[in-house]
């Protein structure tokens, strides 16, 4: 009855004492992280390039036959172009408020207990709280203003919007990444002896974070269970020496622009 990825299970006995269950909380603290890098993407490139709603739809449904390839990415694809009856864009009539059950802040506690740096799941959560505070943020932007925003030339936009995505890939990285770190730092602490290639195994189908890079982390973790660090491995090495350009240069168009990248 479990989901399944080529023929393959997704279910496995992760470990004694409660281990399955942080593994499922980091795994949504992931989720937390990988949900607000994409919509970061989408507001950066809504308000950068001035695309509309078909046409960002359009490149999040490309990215997805790309390295981007996930359900996340594939779901943002459809629903950027999903009207009401009227024929508006359901998208733009959704408050930017965001709750949240638990999980990520649970996942952010236990790594601050660790001592592990999980920044950009904690971010994500910090967002979170911050989108609650409408009222406060309204307000603010009647009395608070940032730099004028400089009009992009055309031709770039095509260099913006690949940059973009290699940015968003880059960030999905250090996520799982800094996931699989604080898995690890549990693991060592509670004497779980956790099996990473089988935590990525099952996270390839029948949850919100599968993906296709999901089978580098395998690989990754196939080779060699006490990695360090994902970025250590030649696959995720590379692409972040190679990626790293593209983000910094879309930092400095969100920065020069006063758009919020966290």
């Amino acid at each position: 009855i479990s989901a399944k990825y080529n023929q393959e299970d997704c279910v496995n006995y992760i470990g004694p004492n409660g281990s399955g269950h942080y593994v499922k909380m980091v795994h949504n603290g992931i989720e937390y992280s990988d949900m607000q890098l994409i919509s970061e993407s989408y507001f950066f490139l809504k308000n950068i390039t001035k695309l509309n709603n078909i046409e960002l739809s359009n490149i999040f449904l490309k990215w997805n036959k790309s390295e981007l390839n996930s359900y996340l990415i594939e779901i943002t694809g459809h629903i950027l172009r999903k009207k009401d009856n009227s024929g508006k864009f359901i998208l733009d009539y959704i408050l930017d408020e965001a709750s949240q059950k638990g999980t990520g802040m649970w996942a952010s506690k236990s790594a601050l207990s660790l001592g592990i740096p999980l920044s950009l799941i904690t971010e994500s959560v910090f967002l979170r709280y911050l989108s609650v505070y409408k009222s406060q943020r309204v307000l603010a932007s009647t009395l608070l203003f940032g730099p004028n925003k400089k009009k992009i030339n055309s031709s770039l936009v095509l260099d913006i919007i690949e940059d973009t995505r290699k940015a968003l890939f880059f960030g999905k990285i250090i996520a799982y990444a800094q996931g699989f770190i604080q898995l690890r730092s549990a693991s060592k602490k509670y004497k779980w002896n956790l099996k990473y290639d089988d935590i990525s195994k099952i996270f390839r189908s029948g949850c919100i974070i599968r993906a296709q890079f999901l089978n580098n982390i395998v690989d990754a973790y196939s080779n060699n269970n006490n990695l360090i660090n994902l970025l250590f491995s030649p696959f995720f090495q590379k692409i972040v020496n190679s990626y790293q350009d593209s983000l910094r240069r879309i930092l400095i168009y969100a920065i020069n622009n006063g758009i919020s990248l966290p």
